[in-house]
């Protein structure tokens, strides 16, 4: 099995950890995050992993050297002239997933590698072939500034940002666009979903009003190789949830996996990682 570890942020939530490291060599008990992210990994079956890399991109390379690349096959894919945040970023290391045409269809990870959890990868994997979905993400019911939006069959249909809905509709537009209708909180919780519905043209009068779910993603996704080509993004730089709502837009399976039992932080700050470490040691 492959994976995607996104490492190439700067960081900058991690300062001064992160002045003269990148935030995947930051250590949480001794140990730096990309080793726990990619042991973690191993354990469920991945042996192949590509990595991007940008603040301080030759010093992951060293380290993966010394540690002998943990016994994996290990590419980088260096975004030395800029970064191309989580979609463009897919996007320039997609070709490490559609190099062998016998594996085409084999599902990978995308694993951020400033997120810790002891989230179920085999059930998330068995999930998203189950139902055969183009991409599958991990969320949870936990506070956050920023929520997905799922309908109650965990199909996504839009964001929160600050208490602010935009709620994605089926498109009859050409591809490449998205519509996406702002809305309040309550309109939100019981917005109607029809794939014959645009931004343009009005529900079906027979279409009952579903409520929708809001839900945090944590970093963590299962997707099929054939949604590489259908990033089509033209700009370089881009975020996969942008391309997620899009493609979601145009009825195609982006789901939720919720793992709300499961323990998960997000270590972007010196606290979070000092909470992590403390957690371990209570052996969550």
């Amino acid at each position: 099995m492959k994976a995607i570890i996104l490492a190439a942020g700067l960081g900058t939530r991690l300062r001064p950890l992160t002045n003269t490291r990148p935030k995947a060599l930051v250590e949480l008990n001794g140990r730096t995050l990309l080793e726990i992210t990619l042991t973690r990994l191993a354990t469920f079956g991945v042996t192949e992993a590509i990595i991007n890399v940008h603040h301080h991109a030759q010093m992951v390379i060293d380290y993966l050297h010394s540690k002998n690349n943990f016994d994996m096959r290990i590419e980088i894919s260096r975004e030395d002239d800029q970064l191309l945040d989580t979609g463009g970023g897919l996007k320039k290391a997609a070709w490490f997933f559609l190099q062998d045409s016998a594996h085409l269809d084999a599902p990978f990870v995308l694993h951020n590698v400033d997120v810790i959890s002891n989230i179920d990868l085999p059930a998330m994997l068995q999930f998203h072939e189950e139902h055969q979905a183009l991409a599958t993400l991990a969320v949870q019911s936990r506070e956050s500034s920023r929520q997905l939006l799922f309908t109650p069959q965990l199909q996504l249909a839009g964001r929160r940002i600050s208490g602010q809905d935009s709620v994605i509709l089926s498109e009859a537009k050409s591809p490449g666009t998205t519509s996406a209708v702002p809305t309040t909180d309550e309109t939100a919780k019981t917005q109607t979903h029809s794939p014959l519905a645009t931004s343009h043209s009005p529900l079906p009068p027979s279409q009952k009003s579903s409520p929708l779910i809001p839900l945090a993603f944590s970093g963590i996704h299962v997707i099929s190789p054939r949604l590489l080509p259908m990033l089509t993004e033209p700009s370089p730089v881009f975020s996969i949830i942008d391309s997620y709502l899009r493609l979601s837009s145009q009825s195609q399976k982006i789901l939720a996996f919720r793992h709300d039992t499961s323990y998960w932080r997000d270590l972007g700050k010196p606290a979070d990682l000092a909470q992590a470490a403390q957690d371990l040691h209570q052996e969550l």
